[in-house]
């Protein structure tokens, strides 16, 4: 049975038990009150203590029952809001006790308790914003009753949970200081001698004393982006200030309904399903179990070595850093230790928790210290040569069981396996800069890796707080190989006249987290240099503009240098448009003009956007016709997660699909037709999934 009850001394404690994270799906939800209805009754008992064990006291509603919309799922009655109004007027003291996950509609089940005591590992949230709904069983009304407006508008627009401490300091719950079952039941016991059943329900929601008549209107105009989720969640919380606690919830349900159903909610729920969908290995026997790895050496103590070491520490792993001498690895280690220290200084860790941290980290300058370890994850120079040589070394002094990882972004990871006499133990761990903040993680699976490794890596992936996309070999991998024709869109427009700025500011209004030229500034337009020649060295003819190569040609190599596309400020890192680029790229479009033969035209936002997306959604599919990665929504997650694509857009594949896949043929004919036309050929599976008026996702 879902809920199990057992009755201590009076106080009946109820313990849900729905694998894996007590998801109230209509089971639960049944049984639940079920089990609220025959304690109720029943002589002796006078309390009731709700809880959901050590782990998890729920997740919230079932997802996937939701996202269905289908009869039987979370309209089914008892629904969620029918629970929580029994647990609300209950007619005895009902007490949550709260350990692990509390979040979304495990929350709202605990608010409507009529107190909640909180274990020191509780984390409380109400995520529903980042799903593009808000939360639909009371949340937007009773959290503001219980910790006052402002602390629950916060809440509720960021998505982000709540610590146990900081709980109990907004006067969420209380702390738990032993056992949060007896705990619990003293509460329970002490309400029943008090007669004490508050019920946020019948309590004001209370505005700051200095908020003023604009308070609502001043949290719309401090959203960063004004999408409707956020909109809709200060409305329902305006409800709870304003409106009785019965019309509140009217308000909040009728806000939900217009929710679930508006483009940028559905994005976010396939978003959603995606990263799931992505941890499945396709064709992987389910025999096959990830080896323990405990020992991790890092090779290369640089920016992205350094990332990584730090990552791999904070997951609890015992670590080597090497480098090349000395000098390289204490700088590494100096980068480490700046950035723990920040951490302590913000109140984010304690000094004690660093310490333990610096533990765990240890350094080398001699590959034969890596004789012991589980894994080893190269970091080193993007150069064949050099990645040869290690994986060479590696082959020799690393355990028979030690699995060698690249964090290559572009090269070819089999002919660095190939080098090695276990090619079948070579796997590649793309990680994203700076690693320890980007959550994407590419696992690239060889010809020949191993379906152990493979399991293993994607298996890391998560213990580092990762999300793992399985992809095959080719140049750049998913995301890389993709973004690359992103640039190439970008850099034919400013070819035909669009100076790099007004490229990125339709891209970032579009939803772009950042624009082409300023992620190449980011990222080092030296770097972007050095691919394009590597391409051509290995015989890719395809035509690139040559503007970038004008702009490196200035030593304007981005940030680093503190001038790129755009100069930046020193301290701030804050970037302006430069008038010399501006007349770099006017001059440059004029000898195109001149070259190609090319009349003068306004060139829009609508088509800016679209060439540079619809590049990436071709390029998709193209790569997923060859099976380089399993699945169009992992080529979302990808970008979703490692690229800056708008999660309320759904990815690169969902928005062509968004668009119609015939009407993205319409757009790609339309381009063909135009300056460097060529690139616009339809991908194979594009062309026979539009043929077919079927979808990339599907």
């Amino acid at each position: 049975m879902p809920v199990h009850i057992d009755i201590r001394d009076g106080v009946a404690v109820l313990t849900l038990d729905r694998p894996p994270v007590n998801s109230f799906d209509l089971a639960l939800r049944r049984d639940l009150r079920a089990a609220l209805a025959m304690v109720m009754t029943k002589p002796g008992v006078e309390a009731v203590v709700l809880t959901g064990g050590t782990r998890h006291f729920s997740a919230g509603a079932d997802i996937e029952e939701f996202a269905a919309g289908t009869r039987g799922g979370a309209t089914a009655v008892p629904t969620l809001p029918d629970v929580i109004i029994d647990l609300d007027q209950a007619a005895k003291p009902v007490v949550a006790a709260i350990a692990g996950t509390c979040l979304g509609g495990g929350l709202e089940v605990a608010l409507g308790c009529h107190h909640r005591v909180v274990a020191a590992n509780a984390t409380l949230g109400l995520p529903e914003v980042k799903l593009g709904i808000l939360p639909g069983a009371g949340g937007t009304q009773r959290l503001p009753r219980a910790i006052g407006v402002k602390a629950a508008l916060d809440m509720i627009l960021s998505g982000a949970p709540v610590n146990a401490a900081t709980a109990a300091k907004l006067g969420l719950a209380t702390l738990s200081t032993g056992d949060l079952i007896e705990d619990a039941v003293a509460v329970a016991r002490q309400a029943v001698r008090d007669g004490a059943k508050p019920r946020l329900s019948l309590l004001r929601a209370e505005l700051p004393a200095d908020a003023g008549a604009d308070w609502f209107q001043r949290q719309i105009d401090g959203l960063k982006r004004p999408l409707p989720a956020p909109l809709a969640c200060i409305e329902a919380v305006r409800a709870a200030v304003e409106l009785p606690f019965s019309q509140g919830l009217q308000r909040e349900f009728n806000l939900f309904r217009e929710l679930v159903v508006t483009p940028e909610s559905k994005a976010l729920q396939y978003a959603f399903f995606a990263e799931r969908r992505a941890a499945r290995i396709e064709g992987l026997s389910p025999d096959v179990q990830p080896r323990a790895i405990e020992r991790v050496a890092v090779i290369g103590a640089g920016t992205m070595g350094a990332g990584i070491a730090t990552v791999a520490v904070n997951a609890g792993l015992e670590v080597i850093l090497l480098d090349r001498d000395e000098a390289g690895v204490q700088k590494g280690v100096a980068g480490i230790t700046k950035g723990y220290d920040a951490a302590v200084a913000k109140g984010r860790m304690d000094g004690a928790e660093r310490d333990r941290r610096l533990g765990r980290l240890h350094t080398a300058t001699d590959l034969a210290a890596c004789a012991a370890v589980d894994l080893v994850i190269e970091a080193a120079f993007e150069d064949m040569g050099v990645k040869q040589d290690i994986f060479r070394t590696l082959d020799k002094v690393c355990g028979p069981d030690a699995i060698l990882a690249s964090n290559t972004s572009t090269l070819d990871l089999d002919a660095i396996a190939a080098i090695t006499s276990r090619p079948q133990s070579v796997v590649g761990l793309h990680f994203f800069s700076p690693a320890p903040v980007m959550r994407l993680l590419e696992v690239v699976r060889g010809a020949e890796t191993a379906p152990e490794v493979l399991a293993t890596a994607m298996a890391l992936s998560r213990k580092l707080g990762k999300v793992g996309v399985v992809a095959g070999v080719c140049n750049g991998f998913i995301g890389n190989r993709m973004v690359e024709e992103y640039l190439r869109q970008a850099y034919f427009l400013v070819d035909e006249g669009v100076l790099p700025w007004q490229v990125d500011g339709a891209l970032e209004r579009w939803g772009m987290a950042m624009g082409p030229f300023a992620m190449m500034d980011l990222a080092g337009n030296d770097i972007g240099r050095a691919i394009r020649a590597g391409r051509k060295a290995l015989g890719d003819e395809r035509p690139y503009s040559t503007f970038p190569d004008k702009i490196c040609a200035l030593g304007r190599f981005g940030q680093k240098t503190g001038k790129g596309y755009y100069q930046y400020d020193p301290a701030t890192r804050a970037r302006e448009t430069d008038p010399e680029v501006d007349a770099l790229a006017q001059a440059h479009a004029k000898e195109i003009a001149q070259e190609f033969g090319l009349s003068p035209r306004v060139i829009g936002d609508e088509e800016i956007v679209a060439r540079c997306l619809l590049a990436l959604a071709n390029e998709g599919a193209a790569l997923l016709g060859e099976g380089i990665a399993q699945r169009a929504s992992d080529i979302d997650v990808v970008y979703l997660n490692g690229y800056g694509f708008p999660a309320h857009k759904g990815g690169p594949m969902f928005h062509a699909d968004s668009l119609g896949l015939e009407n993205v043929l319409r757009l790609m004919e339309g381009f063909l037709e135009g300056y460097q036309g060529q690139f616009w050929k339809p991908a194979p599976l594009l062309w026979e999934k539009a043929s077919a008026g079927g979808r990339l996702t599907a």
